[in-house]
């Protein structure tokens, strides 16, 4: 039907749609959108800088602010809230608007979000280098830009939730039930993780603590995972594969199941992060009895995002977008089986505290969620800028394969480099001692560091390809940056 409405609407006037179409708010996308991809340069930029630091240390110049202890959760940041947060606005406001025929619920909201957004990440980029920081994983930032995240986030809610009670279709498509579920259950998982008592402007104590404080952070810390970098991604895959590929999604039953399934369970696969601690037996058994169910709802949504290309794998051929979006399937569905079986007890007393929980992170965080975006905003782009298409489509094609080789190489040399890590660290001898010394092992994984280094900077220059490919389709837009565009349902 939405294709039928475009035909009609595309051989009326701009006038003549205005009139028919009440005009999305375009405007708060194309902000999103573009500062996706700054944001994303100046994350993956910072992680090559501190990759190069790993190989050779004395990169940091003995300056404080530049040495890895400060600029890693620089990056985690920049990567995670900046890059994905900002495309996960991006996306959920356009696909919000097209999904229920409306208008975003205020614009002023709507703004508030962008600018309020950008504030947090400029805060943290500044607070980060400093040395203030909370020291929580993925939670580092202080109190008041803490409070000034939770302003924003309730701005957003109202915009969503307010779009999704003013819609003209009474069905809510499934794309928006895992965006509704990542902006409730992050709400909730920041407000707890960061109660704290302030002393300072730049210094407060978390009111949890011992083994409590470590629960709740990984209670915090892998959800940050299973909703914002998960199911919220989930919600770009089940609007943007069904319509890149120009197919309905392979089974809606399935995506119904797999929504319902996958909030159900990975709220409770934290504790495996605490394998061999101080947290109870049985707490973590929970945890990996409930990380190996969330291998059938996270597989069914992979297979359910792939096989919607069912009758039109020729696409893959000419279509680099498509490329980028299966792929990013791909990857999700091998994160998702290297998760559950990292979470068993007897794996990971090899894999914990080795470089195989970074290959794995970066499978997961380069190969499914920067995929998804970086696909998703090479779909968004030509939409928003009264395009047909972006400037270069062979460039896009470059960049997929520039990536792919990124990640692979980055993904792989953690793998091998974590397996030797582990293998060397429990080695012993026939009188109880140690094979290897810890300086020993290091020496091993330099070659694997200078790799991951060799990938990170491939997928580098594939983010500044899509740069200049966005700078050369924007100065060719036929429509103003700032001019909403009437559209069809």
């Amino acid at each position: 039907m939405s294709t039928v409405a475009s035909d009609v609407t595309g051989m009326l006037g701009s006038q003549a749609q205005a009139r028919i179409h009440a005009a999305y708010n375009d405007g708060i996308v194309r902000q999103f959108v573009i500062m996706t991809i700054v944001w994303g340069v100046v994350g993956m930029l910072v992680g090559v800088i501190i990759a190069a630091q790993l190989a050779w240390p004395a990169l940091n110049f003995d300056v404080p602010w530049l040495t890895y202890s400060r600029l890693r959760p620089l990056h985690t940041n920049a990567v995670i809230f900046a890059f994905g947060g900002s495309a996960l606005f991006a996306s959920s406001y356009h696909i919000v608007q097209r999904t229920c025929h409306v208008r975003l619920f205020s614009d002023r909201l709507a703004a508030l979000t962008f600018w309020g957004w950008q504030l947090v990440i400029v805060l943290a980029a500044i607070t980060l280098p400093l040395g203030i920081t909370q020291g929580k994983e993925y939670a580092e930032l202080e109190w008041p830009i803490d409070l000034l995240i939770a302003v924003v986030w309730v701005a957003y809610a109202v915009v969503f939730f307010g779009t999704i009670a003013l819609r003209k279709v009474r069905h809510i498509y499934v794309a928006n039930w895992f965006f509704a579920a990542y902006i409730v259950t992050i709400a909730v998982l920041h407000i707890v993780n960061n109660i704290a008592i302030p002393v300072s402007l730049t210094k407060s104590y978390i009111v949890y603590s011992g083994v409590v404080d470590a629960m709740v952070q990984w209670w915090y810390g892998h959800n940050a995972v299973g909703f914002f970098l998960t199911a919220a991604f989930l919600g770009m895959m089940y609007y943007f594969v069904p319509k890149q590929a120009g197919r309905p999604i392979y089974s809606y039953r399935l995506s119904i199941v797999h929504f319902w399934a996958l909030i159900s369970i990975y709220m409770w696969a934290g504790p495996h992060h605490l394998h061999y601690t101080t947290l109870p037996d049985w707490a973590q058994s929970l945890g990996v009895v409930f990380s190996l169910i969330l291998l059938a709802p996270s597989w069914g949504g992979m297979i359910n995002g792939i096989m919607t290309l069912s009758g039109a794998w020729h696409k893959l051929r000419t279509d680099p977008i498509l490329k980028f979006l299966i792929v990013s399937l791909s990857f999700y569905g091998m994160s998702t089986f290297e998760g559950p079986m990292m979470s068993i007890k007897t794996v990971n007393a090899l894999s914990h505290y080795t470089d195989w929980t970074i290959g794995h992170v970066h499978s997961g965080a380069l190969g499914w969620v920067a995929f998804m975006t970086i696909g998703s905003m090479y779909a968004l782009l030509p939409k928003l800028y009264g395009r047909e298409r972006m400037w270069s489509l062979r460039l896009i094609d470059i960049h997929f394969w520039i990536a792919t080789i990124g990640v692979v190489l980055y993904v792989a040399a953690m793998w091998i480099a974590g397996v030797m890590q582990g293998l060397m660290w429990r080695a012993v001898n026939d009188d109880g001692t140690l094979t290897y010394t810890f300086v020993e092992a290091l020496a091993a994984t330099h070659p694997f560091y200078v790799v991951r280094l060799l990938g990170g900077s491939l997928f580098l220059v594939g983010m500044l390809i899509m740069v200049y490919n966005t700078v050369r389709t924007i100065q060719g837009s036929m429509i103003p940056a700032d001019t909403p565009i009437p559209q069809a349902a």
